[in-house]
């Protein structure tokens, strides 16, 4: 066989094309398609997780006053603005009262006419009565006729008839009095309660119906928020456990508060729970009505057990659990869960033991063929 002498140049050509190979090897295993995926590790922790429950609600107040005449009628004057603090008992504002002043002024003389009646028929019944005595007394005497003892009896009859009579007349004259006087009261706006005017409705010279709202005002002290609560995590959920609420006006700033109340009817629709939530102190400056609240509420501890971060929660087809870092790839371990907290904690009840180690992140999607190094941290990954 004949033998092709190699030159120097082919063999610096061989060369230089077998480092590249092994520099393009070097490559793909270390950071190409073939390169091990970095993955980050943590811990299984032991701990008494404390749960919490998230849910969005509206400030509404538990007494909403809606003030306004019982009969229909011309506003007046209305003597207070929206955001004015006011206290029980103050005239908010009055209604025309046309011919209600006139009315009681004729009621008033109605009165004294019929007193002047009643007195007149008093001193003939008093008449009477001493007629009616003096006959028997003659009548024993044998100095009068039973005839004229028959009608003195008979006037004293008639004259304590009458007196009752003027007397019904004088009591109905006192009802219908006392009727225009609280009648001539009903004009008057009167807060039932100290609180805060939150709207005008109407304004003075506008003629309004019986029942129909002038001024509406709340009782700062009853403000709540109506919260909703996904009924999927609402498990625990009960009277007086503490909450912290949220004002979307006030992000900044969280105020304390507790549950009041659950509600026994529930949004079928949306699949929510729904609760009141008192606020501790009443805020101040006083929250708009309606305003859109964020509520967390804190459940009662669970007993100390294993915990792992929610982030380490994969799912593979229908099973939840985590990849663990094997000697031969990563493996994935199914899990079951139980409640979460929101820092991002989630109590594992089978599956896994405290110490157990378990991917936190991957830079990739793991499977079971994957080659896995453990670092410390992924690039834009927080610790």
């Amino acid at each position: 066989m004949k033998r092709f002498p190699l030159s120097g140049r082919s063999l610096a050509i061989a060369a230089v094309i077998l480092a590249l190979a092994a520099l393009l090897a070097y490559v793909a295993l270390r950071s190409g398609p073939l390169a091990p995926v970095a993955i980050t590790v943590v811990k299984v922790e032991s701990r008494a997780l404390r749960p919490s429950l998230f849910g969005v609600g509206t400030v509404e107040a538990r007494h909403l006053y809606r003030i306004g005449p019982t009969a229909p009628g011309r506003l007046k004057r209305l003597a207070v603005q929206v955001g004015d603090a006011v206290k029980a008992g103050q005239v908010l504002g009055e209604m025309d009262p046309v011919d209600s002043d006139d009315r009681l002024r004729s009621q008033e003389a109605q009165i004294k006419r019929v007193a002047t009646t009643v007195a007149e028929a008093s001193a003939r019944q008093a008449h009477a009565e001493t007629q009616a005595r003096r006959y028997e007394q003659l009548y024993a005497e044998r100095a009068t006729s039973e005839e004229l003892l028959a009608a003195r009896r008979q006037d004293l009859k008639l004259a304590t008839a009458a007196l009752a009579g003027v007397r019904e007349d004088h009591a109905r004259a006192l009802s219908d009095l006392q009727a225009l006087r609280t009648q001539r009261g009903s004009l008057r706006l009167v807060a039932p309660v100290d609180g805060i005017v939150t709207t005008r409705e109407v304004e003075p010279g506008t003629t309004v119906v019986a029942g129909q709202a002038v001024v509406e005002m709340v009782d700062p002290r009853t403000l709540w928020v109506n919260a909703r609560f996904d009924q999927v995590s609402a498990a625990g959920l009960a009277a007086a456990l503490p909450a912290s609420v949220t004002l979307r006006s006030r992000r900044d700033q969280s105020l304390e508060g507790q549950v009041l109340r659950t509600e026994l009817r529930a949004d079928a629709v949306t699949e929510e729970l729904l609760a009141k939530v008192s606020f501790n102190a009443v805020p101040q400056p006083l929250p708009p009505i309606g305003e859109r609240a964020e509520v967390t509420v804190d459940l009662p501890a669970l007993p100390a057990g294993p915990v792992i971060p929610n982030a380490a929660v994969q799912r593979q087809g229908a099973q939840v659990g985590v990849w663990t870092p094997g000697s031969d790839g990563p493996v994935f371990v199914p899990l079951k869960l139980g409640r979460t907290d929101l820092e991002g904690h989630v109590q594992v009840l089978d599956g896994l033991k405290v110490g157990d180690t378990i991917v936190l992140h991957s830079e990739k999607v793991l499977t079971p063929r994957s080659r896995i190094d453990v670092v410390d941290q992924l690039p834009g990954v927080p610790k």
